[in-house]
């Protein structure tokens, strides 16, 4: 695994076995694999959880973090992402966390055969692998399986990341999963997945609802102008009288950040069925296991190489 990139990369065993190494690391496990090793996260886009999870996984490990920061790099005189990644691989960091607004921008770098390890924190409206598998641990430690749960993913599906990559992993994994939110949201991709629900049958029915931010920095100026915060929440919002129509062990999850009375009330966020916090708490373990796969991997070319090596000798 010398990258982590799209939750369609990574085999169900992967999955599993990510899972069970943050679920190891949150029980105690200690990992010295990132010692005297430099991780660089280039974030182009704002971040508060994932970048300060990535952080934090990252000393965990024993790294040393490179400081970037998009608005004073070489990005901004007209530095291609290719030669910043190249830079970053030369002065020796063995992992750049790298969020971007381009859809897929991690295909330039691993055509031109980098040797830095990647791991997607999130491409525009593409893929959040990190965040996708920080759910999964989190369903997984509360119910023990996926296979025949119903999750229901609410809000705003078409520009969210979280949404492409936990539909698709969620139903390979055997789980029931269906959708809410504006009907113009619901696009092909989703219809071939599952069926488009009311909130109200939503939380009646699912084992795990999922809520998703409205990405207002991604709507058209006109879809903007005519968002009624009020009129959203009446219809899809999440809010106590919803919360008691779902079932006693159900779950309500959400990347964060959240928009309090637009997609959620005050409060829901801390209630007995959230697990919003939690999420972000096995985010970093999940992060952990993340690197220490590429690291991982690294470690086992490296051996391989070696082996040949000695064979040619």
């Amino acid at each position: 695994m010398k990258h982590i990139l799209s939750m369609s990369d990574l085999t169900n065993e992967d999955v599993y076995g990510l899972i069970d190494t943050a679920i190891d690391f949150k029980n105690g496990k200690k990992s010295e694999i990132g010692q005297d090793k430099f991780a660089m996260n280039l974030f182009f886009e704002n971040s508060t959880r994932t970048k300060s999870s990535f952080q934090v996984a990252e000393m965990k490990l024993g790294m040393k973090e490179i400081a970037f920061e998009a608005s004073t790099s070489s990005t901004t005189k007209g530095e291609s992402l290719y030669d910043t990644v190249k830079t970053v691989e030369s002065i020796g960091a063995s992992v750049a966390v790298i969020r971007h607004p381009q859809d897929k921008y991690y295909e330039e770098l691993i055509n031109n055969n980098m040797n830095i390890h990647i791991i997607n924190g999130g491409d525009g409206t593409g893929q959040h692998p990190s965040q996708s598998l920080l759910d999964l641990m989190t369903i997984y430690e509360h119910y023990g399986h996926f296979d025949g749960l119903k999750v229901g993913i609410i809000g705003d599906l078409s520009h969210s990341r979280v949404a492409h990559s936990n539909a698709e992993i969620l139903t390979r994994l055997g789980a029931e999963v269906s959708f809410g939110g504006l009907d113009s949201w619901y696009t092909d991709e989703f219809q071939g997945i599952g069926s488009h629900m009311s909130v109200d049958e939503l939380c009646q029915e699912m084992d795990v609802v999922m809520l998703l931010r409205v990405q207002h920095e991604r709507l058209s100026s006109e879809e903007n102008q005519n968002f009624s915060k009020e009129d959203y929440f009446n219809t899809y919002g999440m809010d106590m009288r919803r919360v008691e129509m779902m079932k006693p062990d159900a779950m309500i999850m959400h990347p964060a950040p959240v928009n309090r009375g637009v997609e959620i009330a005050d409060d829901v966020v801390e209630c007995n069925k959230s697990y919003i916090f939690p999420q972000m708490t096995n985010g970093v373990y999940m992060r952990m296991a993340m690197i220490e796969a590429v690291l991982e991997g690294a470690k086992i070319d490296s051996e391989t190489n070696q082996e040949r090596q000695a064979v040619l000798r």
